[in-house]
């Protein structure tokens, strides 16, 4: 128990730019961290659905725009990096061996570039977008949308932490943290779901839009998690944090696909 509480700060600790402090950390404590990544996604997002909601007389787009730059000053751009080291590992490579060189390479190359623009932009446009519908309802939708991507986003990662090995050879802090389980696994879906029913309650996104949400969730982190096993045989924290990238995207898509379809029923 105490291990799973001390994982909840120090999963704030390895995700956050937060100076929580608590060191030092236990191997077991870093691995319960994993269990807790939906709450601090629920945090962030409920920072920046805040921030929304004092940005929004500005517009959709300034609004957006806001929200992106907080995320990534409280994570500082944690999953942004691995989105790039994980784009230029498997767009570069042409076996494993060179996959784990490229990754540990601290320079950007073409294909990181070009997923750190596509994730900025995309997700800039579908919160705009989000934003900017017509009717009351949709004032929320953004806001609430941002913390269900922020919450959701953070359950994949832990699945495919709990489901494949952890590939890289080399001992770091993710290491330990990348070797959760089916408690953790067990936990941080207990949390998402809590973080979904938080939204439903809010009653800017509904059920279906929520499910719709989750479901999008499984779908993209599964297909990454059989890319990496393809590639390189299990995840590493950068694939972790490029999931959560991936996953972030596709929720938004969703809860905007679902706006639009019931706008127009």
């Amino acid at each position: 128990m105490r291990a799973s509480l001390r994982g909840a700060r120090a999963a704030f600790v390895f995700l956050t730019r937060l100076r929580l402090g608590g060191f030092p950390y236990s191997a077991e404590e870093w691995r319960w961290a994993s269990a807790w990544f939906p709450l601090v996604g629920l945090v962030l997002g409920g920072a920046c659905a805040a921030v929304w909601a004092l940005a929004a007389p500005l517009g959709p787009w300034v609004a957006a725009m806001v929200v992106l730059v907080l995320s990534i000053l409280l994570t500082g751009a944690f999953h942004e990096d691995g989105l790039a080291d994980t784009a230029d590992a498997l767009g570069g490579a042409t076996d494993r061996d060179e996959i784990f060189v490229i990754v540990k390479d601290s320079r950007v190359g073409a294909f990181g570039a070009l997923a750190l623009v596509t994730s900025v932009a995309f997700r800039l446009v579908l919160l705009a977008q989000l934003g900017g519908a017509a009717g009351a309802s949709a004032l929320a939708a953004a806001p609430a949308a941002l913390l269900l991507a922020h919450c959701l986003a953070r359950v994949g990662p832990v699945w495919l932490m709990a489901a494949l090995p952890y590939a890289s050879a080399a001992a770091a802090k993710s290491g330990h943290v990348a070797r959760a389980g089916a408690a953790q696994a067990a936990v941080a879906t207990a949390v998402g779901v809590a973080g979904a029913a938080v939204v439903v309650a809010a009653g800017a996104i509904d059920a279906i839009g929520v499910l719709a949400a989750f479901a999008a969730m499984a779908i993209a982190s599964a297909l990454c998690g059989l890319r990496f096993r393809a590639r390189a045989g299990g995840v590493t924290g950068d694939f972790l944090g490029a999931t959560e990238q991936v996953n972030e995207i596709a929720i938004l898509v969703v809860v905007l696909a679902v706006q639009v379809a019931q706008a127009a029923a």
